[in-house]
């Protein structure tokens, strides 16, 4: 079963929210109908894809998720999306 981790944005807040699924339709859309009522995506919707990284399972997924959230960076996330040979990187470093 393959597993993703995302990357969501808001133009509203103008912020990013990461996370990771198996399901990323069904994900973004309870995001957008304010599901998760805990959490941050509550605020800033609607909600948008903005980065889509394939993993092999949960555990990568995951793995990769933690290692994005510390980082905290718009110039990070915009440069895994102008260049995707980064998140490659970050596939071989956390191979599930």
């Amino acid at each position: 079963m393959l597993f993703y981790t995302y990357i969501i944005y808001s133009a509203s807040t103008k912020k990013f929210y990461v996370g990771q699924t198996d399901n990323l339709i069904l994900r973004l859309e309870q995001h957008n109908l304010y599901t998760f009522i805990k959490s941050s995506t509550k605020y800033g919707i609607p909600w948008d894809v903005y980065l889509v990284i394939e993993c092999c399972n949960r555990k990568q997924a995951v793995n990769i998720e933690s290692h994005l959230k510390k980082m905290k960076s718009t110039k990070y996330y915009q440069s895994l999306k102008m260049y995707p040979e980064i998140a490659e990187k970050l596939k071989e470093k956390y191979p599930g």
